[in-house]
């Protein structure tokens, strides 16, 4: 199988970056993957966390209503209003990088605050994974969803843990502390809890398969 190499210590600081409005980025690394993205897409409530860091946006999207009567007016000229509510503000984020050609995307911003929002998140970030290159990164770890064989830049007692979205995908995985070889995972949390012994490690899923990689920060 071909293998993609996903790094942690260097993730591209020039990608186009989506600023959910959930906990705000306070940890260095996500933080800086703001501060040096080429594009901000801004969930509208986040407006409020970029004024604060004297950064301009892209573009703010959403239904609008987390923003104040000032702020629609300061930024008129950026807010794209979408009041569909089948959607979400992250999901109206993503629609709009994919619509413009924008394919390699780090969410920030999309954790913390409500268990049911972040939940709903990680559930999107599975749904858009195949169609354009999301990962999300928080004050506590770096999401990667992967559907093909892929090597992880990491680092001895990094903790990781190995979610299937996909119940009937053999699963193998080598350079983890616990390792398993052409393991179906039936039940979400049955690939948690790991911990890598070196400088990477290599998750190896068949085609089609949908796996989700944590790293702590």
């Amino acid at each position: 199988m071909q293998s993609n190499i996903q790094g942690i210590t260097n993730i591209r600081q020039d990608n186009t970056v989506i600023l959910a409005n959930g906990e705000i980025p306070s940890h260095p690394t996500p933080l800086a993957i703001l501060k040096n993205a080429e594009k901000i897409i801004c969930c509208d409530g986040a407006i409020s966390f970029l004024e604060q860091q004297n950064i301009i946006p892209h573009i703010i999207i959403g239904d609008c209503d987390s923003i104040t009567s000032a702020q629609k007016e300061k930024y008129k000229s950026i807010i794209l209003m979408d009041k569909n509510d089948a959607y979400s503000d992250l999901q109206k984020a993503i629609k709009y990088c994919m619509k413009n050609n924008l394919n390699e995307v780090i969410i920030l911003g999309a954790s913390g605050l409500r268990e049911d929002h972040f939940l709903a998140n990680i559930g999107i970030l599975m749904h858009y994974a195949n169609r354009l290159s999301l990962t999300m990164v928080t004050n506590y770890g770096i999401l990667t969803p992967v559907h093909q064989t892929t090597t992880f830049e990491s680092y001895s007692g990094q903790q990781v843990s190995i979610f299937s979205f996909s119940p009937d995908t053999e699963i193998t995985y080598h350079g983890l502390k616990y390792p398993v070889c052409k393991q179906q995972f039936k039940e979400l949390w049955e690939g948690s809890l790991n911990e890598a012994v070196s400088e990477s490690f290599t998750v190896e899923i068949e085609e089609n398969g949908a796996v989700l990689v944590f790293r702590t920060l």
